[in-house]
């Protein structure tokens, strides 16, 4: 809802702040004291088109502020915070348009703006933040309608008068749509899998033959996992096999000695010489503790001695048995794996790895006969389902609309529209949608013997806007939204009609905020809020004729006695007048 708007510079209205209530606000005023520049200035807010026309002779721009309330989960709150606007904290609102108790309902402030220049350029912000025109025109309309002469109407297009009906229709129809929405998501799904199969059949073909190939190429190679880098460092140590070879036949004389068949210079060797040092303490090691863990220490050392230059000379006479021969097999074995690595991956893993999504994929594509067997029937078998469910629900919205074309003549017929017919038309369509298989259209007959026609055709401002009044208060209750706007809802009506639009104003305001501009008193009687704009000729020194200006202020009770007594009878001090409006207030009050 909205609960504060500020004005300034906009037709001949200089300043003005208006606070609304959440239920039923009426905005009044002599003629051309300037009410339509209420309804002008909310719609600048809504993206109307900005005329450079509207801004009040001198000012350099005209600008538009608004504080709304709303749902922190609202379509509106996700376009705003997607937009980059900065948010207010949720907090909890307790209470709806009634008063009723609603807690636990989060709700947050979002700040629209609209300014217009006297050249005609104009900017839209949200919550603080640049935003384009038609960005700020997007998250007004999901939150305020606006019902007038040259207005968008909120049921304009077919989809949003099939929404309306479909949440007039009631909850057990809510459930069955919902379930086949769900069936009809799963049907289409189907339908594009299937479509891709039969579709790319020559390119499927080609792909699994493809697959087929790389697949023989990687078993002929027959790669290990690591395998790649076992052979490289193999094949680094066939490659200096002598230079190895020399090292540990070194690294073992130095430890052991030459061999007996083998001719070296004589002196000590390592093994020799830690037996030296181990014999020398063995006569005295148990004739001191401290002497003898070393003594331990030096026969360890002998032993792994001893192992290392064993080791070492197993390691050389296995080198000898290493030839060119197996080099050359290594060489063949990484040339081989190489040249998959380039095709199918960097690494012998990588390739691995592709070959075994390679063969899901092929195990895919291969199976086409199969799938395509399988989804025609699964297609089949939902598409009947989704035809019987489709049929039910074109049942039900027939239904719901004769009931909602019945309360809307109702309705009608109370607002001075006695002969108005209302018709909704449901028609079956070729295809299956994800709403059904139908149509919806709300017609209208204006008159007797008139043609229905579609809303907005065959009907002037006033009549239809009397028209929306009755389709909003039949929906009211199933598919209330946001904020309404009624701009001419009492054109050419008077008496007990008007009596009559101002009673189902107020029971529209029962479940949403409503705002309306009015000339009968019959109708402003019925608000929360009443809002009176008030024109004064001002004195300018730089014209010879000044030039006039408007004040918005909202009413007390005594000042609302005052201004529907002046909307009677022109005379606001008419003492007969005065009491004709406090009747009227208590009518209204009363119910």
């Amino acid at each position: 809802m909205i609960e504060h708007v500020t004005i300034s510079d906009l037709g001949v209205i200089e300043r003005a702040e208006l606070e609304l209530d959440p239920g039923l606000n009426v905005v009044t005023g002599e003629t051309g004291a300037g009410k339509t520049m209420v309804v002008t200035a909310l719609g600048l807010l809504l993206g109307s088109r900005a005329e450079a026309s509207a801004v009040r002779s001198g000012a350099p721009r005209a600008a538009v502020d608004a504080e709304l309330r709303v749902a922190s989960d609202h379509r509106s709150m996700r376009l705003a915070r997607e937009a980059g606007a900065w948010m207010d904290d949720a907090d909890h609102d307790e209470t709806d348009a009634t008063g009723s108790e609603r807690a636990g309902v989060e709700k947050a402030a979002l700040l629209l703006g609209r300014a217009v220049s006297a050249k005609g350029r104009s900017r839209a912000s949200v919550s603080g933040r640049s935003v384009p025109i038609s960005l700020l025109g997007e998250i007004g309309s999901a939150l305020v309608t606006v019902h007038g002469q040259t207005d968008q109407l909120r049921l304009k297009s077919v989809a949003a008068q099939r929404r309306a009906l479909d949440s007039y229709a009631g909850e057990e129809f809510a459930a069955l749509a919902r379930e086949y929405r769900a069936r009809f998501e799963e049907y289409q799904a189907r339908r594009a899998e299937l479509e891709e199969i039969t579709t790319h059949e020559r390119e499927r073909r080609l792909e699994a033959e493809q697959l087929q190939q790389a697949l023989e190429q990687i078993d002929e190679v027959d790669p290990q996992p690591g395998e790649d880098e076992r052979l490289k460092a193999e094949s680094l140590k066939l490659e200096n096999v002598e230079a190895l070879r020399e090292a540990a036949r070194t690294a073992q004389h130095a430890l052991s000695g030459p061999d007996a068949a083998e001719t070296l210079s004589e002196g000590p060797h390592a093994v020799e010489l830690v037996e030296a040092s181990s014999t020398a303490l063995a006569p005295v090691q148990d004739q001191d503790e401290e002497l003898a863990d070393i003594a331990e220490q030096i026969a360890s050392v002998s032993s792994l001695l001893d192992d290392a230059a064993s080791q070492l000379g197993i390691y050389a006479a296995n080198l000898d048995e290493s030839g060119p021969e197996r080099l050359g097999e290594v060489h063949q074995r990484r040339a081989d794996l190489d040249r998959l690595s380039r095709l199918y991956g960097p690494d012998v893993d990588a390739v691995l790895a592709w070959a075994e999504e390679a063969r899901h994929r092929l195990n895919t594509l291969q199976s086409d006969d199969d799938r395509i067997t399988r989804l025609t029937a699964e297609i089949g078998q939902l598409e009947q389902a989704l035809q019987d469910q489709a049929s039910e629900l074109r049942r039900r919205r027939t239904e719901a609309g004769h009931r909602l074309a019945e309360a809307v003549g109702e309705e009608l017929a109370a607002l001075a529209m006695p002969h108005a017919r209302m018709v909704v038309d449901v028609t079956e369509t070729e295809e299956l949608g994800p709403h059904g298989a139908d149509v919806v259209a709300m017609l209208l007959a204006p008159h007797a013997g008139a043609e229905p026609l579609p809303l907005g055709k065959g009907a002037s401002g006033g009549e239809l806007s009397r028209v929306m009044l009755a389709i909003e208060v039949v929906l009211a209750a199933h598919d209330s939204a946001g904020t309404f706007i009624f701009d001419e809802v009492d054109a050419g009506v008077g008496g007990k009609a008007a009596v009559q639009i101002g009673r189902r104003l107020a029971m529209l305001a029962e479940h949403v905020q409503v705002i309306v501009v009015t000339h009968l008193p019959q109708v402003a009687a019925w608000a929360q809020n009443h809002i009176r704009v008030y024109k004064s000729s001002v004195e300018d020194a730089s014209s010879a004729g000044g030039f006039t200006a408007s004040d918005v202020r909202a009413l007390d009770e005594e000042e609302r006695v005052s201004e529907l007594a002046r909307m009677l009878a022109g005379q606001e001090d008419s003492a007969s007048a005065r009491a004709h409006a406090k009747e009227l207030l208590e009518a209204a009050g009363a119910g």
